[in-house]
């Protein structure tokens, strides 16, 4: 069954002193290009968990995120008490203003407040992969349904396809008739006398290149193949990808082999059909 690379998922875990959200969202793209935002105290981790996403999601536009909000009194930033002082003192220097409004503005300079750095606690760090690998289930729950949704839309354009060249192939014997007779008529107009046999030979020789039943039978191996490949277990997007283009190959063909204008228009419905599958295989992992 196909995936679709497009997909979301969300989870949540809440700690003693901290709530933590992870969040991956993915959009179609040629190879996996991962981006990730992780709080700082998280970077040295950041490798482990890109491995384990790149494992799950093989392809797409991936945004990973990592939100974390103190709910506790637990803090790792404190003022740094010298160095508001020497702010204040220099700032009573230039102008001598309210304590207050003086204490708001050095605690706004730089350095004003110190951060220690947080070592990661391991149960945490445990809980965090546990809420990206239940964020990757649903990514993958979503990208299923989506793919399941893609899925019906090709096999009806790849059955649109097949219907359109029975079309073409039951006007074929019309348009070769089409072809005889122009030439005839052709030979006619000359008013000049040629050896019938030779015509004829002529004719079958004329017509053997505008024939398209080698088309027809490619076309309709490349579309049993694309079924194949669409209903196997593993979702492949750019195999599907490549049949689609050996479609179009043989469509184009049978097009500039018609040389008539009845069968051109069916030859163009084809070709608008394998367009949209074309657009939809773009999403598919």
């Amino acid at each position: 069954m196909i995936q679709s690379m497009t997909g979301f998922g969300k989870s949540i875990i809440q700690l003693p002193s901290k709530k933590i959200t992870v969040e991956i969202k993915s959009l179609n793209s040629k190879s996996l290009d991962l981006n990730a935002r992780i709080p700082s105290q998280y970077r040295e981790k950041e490798l482990q968990l890109r491995n384990k996403i790149a494992r799950e999601l093989n392809r797409g536009k991936v945004d990973f995120s990592v939100f974390v909000e103190v709910t506790g009194e637990e803090t790792t930033a404190a003022v740094n008490p010298a160095v508001v002082k020497k702010y204040m003192k220099q700032l009573r220097e230039i102008s001598a203003g309210d304590e207050t409004e003086l204490l708001k503005m050095a605690v706004r300079m730089p350095d004003a407040l110190k951060t220690e750095r947080e070592e990661i606690d391991e149960n945490e760090f445990r809980a965090i992969e546990e809420a990206v690998d239940e964020a990757l289930r649903e990514i993958n729950d979503f990208r299923s349904a989506e793919g399941k949704a893609l899925e019906d839309e090709l096999e009806q354009r790849a059955g649109n396809i097949l219907v359109l060249l029975k079309q073409v192939m039951a006007m074929d014997p019309e348009r070769i008739a089409g072809v005889r007779e122009r030439l005839q008529k052709g030979v006619a107009d000359l008013k000049e006398n040629v050896d019938q046999n030779r015509f004829e030979q002529e004719l079958i020789f004329y017509i053997e290149k505008f024939d398209i039943t080698e088309e027809k039978v490619r076309l309709e191996n490349h579309m049993d193949y694309f079924i194949k490949t669409l209903n196997s277990a593993d979702s492949n997007g750019k195999k599907l990808g490549f049949i689609s283009q050996e479609m179009g190959r043989e469509i184009n063909t049978i097009g500039s082999k018609s040389n008539y204008a009845p069968m051109q228009q069916l030859v163009v419905q084809m070709k608008d059909e394998l367009e949209k599958i074309k657009e939809q295989l773009l999403n598919v992992l």
